[in-house]
């Protein structure tokens, strides 16, 4: 390699002394100057362009996709019928139609961030692209709490429901059976996990159909009962039953989020397609099940939400046979929305592991199916330890669940609205229009405010679940200041000890150096001196490190902009926490010398910083290997 390197020092003083040329900070507070290089000799040639996720991607076709994420959505149609009638009365169809428009809404949302970031992490992903790495992570914790609220639910669920068939199966331990069993599944490998999927899903929509016909059949012969609910007035009046039944329908829709937390999993093209296969569930199944429950069951009945309505409505359609399979559907698609919690958690912390949001040992693979256990493992842990402590009553878990789900999706319908107005130039096949996202914003706001209305006090256990989980993302953000701070109480502890204190001092800048010593590179095209200023404000603001790297990709010596290291040098001197050096690399900027340049720098792809790019760009960003867009 043929480099050359300015006169700029590498020590942390000028003097060689050791000590920071800053006065008055400690010498991981300064990084050293920076220095200028150059790479005219990269080689060329093909090159294995290796994956920033999951080495195992684009597996999933369009069916294995929908099962994942549909046996979560279509779930809903087992207890949304009567929570929704439980508020609305008899307009419980027509308030389910209106959610079912939402979430048409909805399916634009989401498409357009998916097709401009197809990566791994939803609401998470999305925010880390237009906000800063804080917010996302903040957003993150709320995913993370949907989905431990919903394998322990569904879990539970699926077991009453078994119960029903099975009088002695033990319900508490049942349930951690399950849980656990999933987990197991889940190390096989997502492959083998979407092929059960696959069939609870086919299984569940089979029911369905045959419910909805047999009960169709039945209420068209004798709509005596129907015609008789649907006399009887609201009782609190139109508006409220509008607003509440909203509210409470709003959980019909809970899943939809789960496609985009496993998309680099899904085959190209396949992710729209989830959405349009999980919103025709819930248009068609969801008002006409509450539809037909009216021309089955007195209205009465179905407002003091029995657990078992749909097999209830077998039971009086076609006869005992068919309320006994549909709880039998029941379990297993319960299950299946256990299976859609670890597929999706699984997604969403190798990402925060990545961006180190979470502890990296989290990523490690096993050997025999290159699967993450330790994620697995740990997800299962914290379910099973929810169920325990809360002693089987997982209707505690309820109110986590439903403000939970409903604030990411305000969260993704705001991250859809920054990655247009910061992030325009940044290329997608789909794009849903400002009202479009406006009105599905305000939906959903609707929706969370009917809940907290509702029930206050499930406002109140989400908080709590909710700061408990901050705090653990916040020690990841604060390691650094925890170690300064442990390095200052064990300076005043063993003052008296001091070869004792010499050694606590030197472990602990040792780790504090380490973290900051992960290079971040950015790519500048030119040598603007305030887009530089901005990407280094980002590194400082977002990243726990004091090295950044500047690289220009020239072809002809003419081509490199003559006051770029001048620049760099200005900045490098303003920001003295930062260590600045400049690059210049002969070659194309292309995938195939980001990966060159990764592998000789030694600096992971998801470290590597551009600005954004411009419709003529020519490759898409998820081509790029994992690079970050930030200015």
């Amino acid at each position: 390699m043929s480099e050359q390197t300015s006169a700029a020092s590498d020590g942390p003083a000028p003097d060689g002394s050791g000590v920071p040329a800053v006065p008055g900070t400690e010498s991981f507070d300064f990084a050293g100057w920076g220095n200028a290089e150059r790479i005219d000799d990269l080689e060329s040639g093909p090159v294995e362009v290796s994956r920033l996720d999951q080495p195992h991607k684009h597996s999933l076709g369009v069916w294995r996709s929908t099962a994942i994420c549909g046996n979560d959505i279509s779930s809903s149609v087992l207890y949304v019928s009567a929570l929704c009638a439980a508020q609305a009365g008899v307009l419980a169809p027509v308030v389910l139609i209106i959610v079912a428009a939402v979430l048409y809404l909805f399916r634009k949302v989401y498409a357009e961030v998916g097709s401009a970031l197809p990566l791994n992490g939803g609401t998470y992903t999305v925010l880390l692209n237009t906000t800063n790495k804080q917010l996302a992570a903040s957003a993150a914790v709320l995913t993370l709490l949907s989905y431990i609220a919903t394998a322990v639910i569904s879990a539970g669920e699926a077991i009453h429901y078994a119960h029903n068939l099975l009088p002695v199966l033990d319900i508490f331990w049942a349930t951690i059976g399950l849980l656990g069993f999933f987990a197991l599944l889940n190390i096989l490998g997502i492959t083998e996990s979407a092929v059960v999927a696959l069939l609870i899903f086919f299984f569940h929509l089979l029911t369905l159909t045959v419910l909805a016909l047999s009960a169709g059949v039945t209420v068209i012969q004798d709509p005596t009962l129907l015609l008789q609910n649907w006399r009887m007035p609201t009782a609190e009046g139109l508006g409220h039953a509008l607003f509440f039944g909203f509210a409470a329908a709003m959980l019909g829709i809970s899943g939809f989020e789960s496609s985009a937390n496993f998309i680099e999993e899904q085959k190209r093209g396949v992710f729209p397609k989830t959405l349009k296969n999980m919103w025709i569930v819930v248009a068609i199944f969801n008002p006409l099940i509450s539809l037909l429950s009216l021309g089955l069951l007195p209205l009465a009945t179905i407002q003091t939400v029995p657990e078992d309505l749909l097999a209830q409505m077998g039971n009086n359609s076609a006869g005992v046979w068919l309320g006994w399979w549909v709880s039998l559907d029941a379990t297993l698609v319960l299950s299946g929305a256990v299976l859609t919690s670890y597929v999706g958690v699984i997604g969403l912390v190798r990402r925060m592991s990545l961006d180190r949001c979470l502890p990296e040992f989290l990523l490690r693979e096993n050997r025999l199916r290159n699967t993450n256990h330790w994620i697995i493992v740990g997800f299962f842990v914290l379910c099973a330890s929810i169920y325990l402590v809360t002693e089987g009553k997982i209707t505690t878990l309820a109110g986590v669940y439903t403000i939970s789900f409903l604030s990411v999706m305000a969260l993704f319908a705001i991250g859809n609205m920054l990655l247009k107005r910061t992030r325009e130039r940044l290329p997608r096949e789909t794009r849903a229009s400002w009202p479009t996202v406006t009105v599905a914003l305000i939906a959903v706001l609707i929706g969370l405010l009917g809940n907290v209305v509702a029930s206050p006090e499930n406002f109140e256990i989400f908080g709590v679940y909710f700061l408990i989980a901050l705090a653990a993302i916040a020690v990841m953000f604060l390691r650094i200041e925890i170690l300064k701070l442990g390095l200052f109480v064990s300076r005043k502890i063993v003052e008296k000890v001091k070869n004792f204190n010499e050694w606590v001092r030197c472990r602990l800048i040792e780790k504090i150096n380490e973290i900051n010593s992960q290079t971040v590179v950015y790519f500048t095209r030119g040598d603007d001196v305030s887009i530089l200023n901005r990407a280094a404000l980002y590194v400082l603001k977002n990243e726990q490190t004091t090295r950044m790297k500047v690289i220009h990709m020239y072809q002809n010596e003419e081509d490199i902009p003559p006051d770029l290291a001048q620049s760099l040098e200005t900045i490098d001197h303003l920001y003295p926490q930062l260590r600045i050096d400049f690059l210049l690399v002969k070659g194309c900027f292309d995938p195939e010398t980001i990966e060159r340049l990764s592998r000789r720098l030694k600096v992971p792809k998801n470290y590597m910083f551009i600005g954004t790019p411009g419709e003529g760009f020519s490759y898409r960003i998820e081509n790029l290997g994992g690079i970050r867009v930030i200015v």
